[in-house]
């Protein structure tokens, strides 16, 4: 067995990984276990380091889903004890939002020595691997000056009113269908943005099979007019859901994929972004067809 795991890891694989390497506070491997300390603490992977969902945001309304500045990413990749060897296994308990977008903020520090556990929490426990309770460990803090990279797939308004017109370029909204039609806002103004594509992130991970990411991903989303071969926006209303979507165009190998980090959050509470109501074009009842990613 290689010493880390893929990009995509089951959960089976990663046991027996720790099993020769067990996951330690100071070691290269860290396992991430991003939820609220509450849930943390009812249950975890053994060796598990504890990220918030908080400290991954700005937390500032209107667009609370922005990136923090860069002494709350020092302070968070410090607390980690962060250096260029780690290698980061992530995971939740929700099927990959906050996991999704923790790898997102890795991917923007320019640090690409990552994995998903498929399916996290639950689908370890469903395969009956062993869990802890209690608080979290805390590895040696470390003085970090991480910066965003040059590359950092990082979407702003402009890239995305950039995108509207382009038919060379794609952008993503996943959240519900009543927030994309309009029906239903966590901002000021209702709607999507013109020429989005939608596919709810609920549709690509799947309760069956212990919240695990659904078969026949690049089916569904090229059924809902997702390319990967082409670059591509993802959003939802915090960049919190559209982390999740981030990571599956990562791991099918997207040539170019970004969030935009304000999502509607941002966009639906600016006077100066067009709107749109109502159904995506040609949208199908149902994309699910039946191969892993």
């Amino acid at each position: 067995m290689s010493r880390f795991p893929p990009p995509l890891v089951e959960a089976e694989t990663l046991a027996a990984l720790l099993a020769e390497q067990p996951a330690a506070p100071a070691g290269p491997l860290r396992l991430i276990h991003v939820a609220e300390a509450a849930a943390f603490e009812q249950a975890h992977l053994p060796g598990a380091l504890l990220v918030e969902p908080r400290a991954l945001l700005d937390g500032r309304p209107p667009a609370a889903g922005r990136l923090p500045d860069a002494g709350r990413l020092n302070a968070l990749f410090g607390s980690l004890g962060h250096t260029p060897d780690c290698y980061y296994v992530v995971y939740d308990d929700e099927g990959g939002g906050w996991a999704g977008r923790f790898v997102w903020t890795l991917d923007v520090i320019g640090h690409h020595r990552w994995s998903y556990l498929n399916g996290g929490l639950i689908a370890w426990h469903e395969a009956g691997l062993p869990l802890e309770a209690g608080p979290a460990a805390a590895p040696p803090a470390s003085q970090v000056a991480v910066a965003i990279a040059p590359d950092a797939p990082v979407a702003e308004v402009d890239d995305v009113l950039a995108a509207i017109d382009d038919p060379g370029r794609i952008i993503w909204d996943v959240r519900s269908a009543e927030e994309y039609r309009g029906e239903r806002s966590g901002s000021r103004r209702a709607g999507h943005v013109p020429t989005a594509r939608h596919l709810d992130w609920m549709r690509l991970k799947d309760p069956t099979r212990g919240l695990r990411l659904t078969e026949g991903l690049p089916e569904l989303l090229a059924a809902h007019g997702i390319d990967g071969r082409l670059p591509v926006i993802t959003h939802c209303q915090s960049h919190h859901r559209s982390g999740l979507s981030y990571l599956v165009g990562r791991l099918l190998g997207f040539r170019d994929i970004r969030a935009f980090h304000g999502s509607w959050g941002e966009w639906g509470n600016r006077d100066d972004t067009p709107v749109v109501t109502g159904d995506a074009p040609g949208e199908p009842a149902d994309g699910r067809t039946g191969r892993a990613p």
